[in-house]
């Protein structure tokens, strides 16, 4: 009986692809108004979803001027900040995500540089 050597690689890859297919990633943009750095937050982390979550992610932006309250109940230091809540564990980004390879390391999406 013949077996094929690159089928245990195959299956971890398909397994691999599976596992990120399946996760759900919930965030939570921090955005103080309608300033630069707010706008290249929700920029970026638009951009960096679609290329690299589509179709499995779900993304909040709350404007802590309009919400003020969520900022405490988040403990919320600095803006903006993201927030991935699921899949565990929590993670928070503060900054404008201008950095595409911290934001997927943090984000647990890529493995640390």
């Amino acid at each position: 009986m013949k077996t094929d050597p690159d089928k245990p690689a195959l299956k971890k890859k398909e397994k691999t692809l599976k596992d990120k297919e399946s996760k759900k990633y919930i965030l939570k943009l921090y955005i103080a108004g309608h300033s630069v750095k707010s706008s290249n937050a929700i920029t970026n982390i638009k951009k960096i979803c679609e290329e690299n979550l589509k179709g499995s992610y779900g993304l909040e932006v709350i404007d802590l001027y309009q919400q003020p309250q969520l900022a405490q109940g988040e403990q919320i230091v600095a803006v903006p900040t993201l927030i991935k809540k699921l899949p565990a564990p929590l993670r928070r980004i503060i900054g404008d995500l201008s950095n595409t390879d911290l934001v997927l390391v943090g984000l647990d999406i890529r493995d640390k540089l």
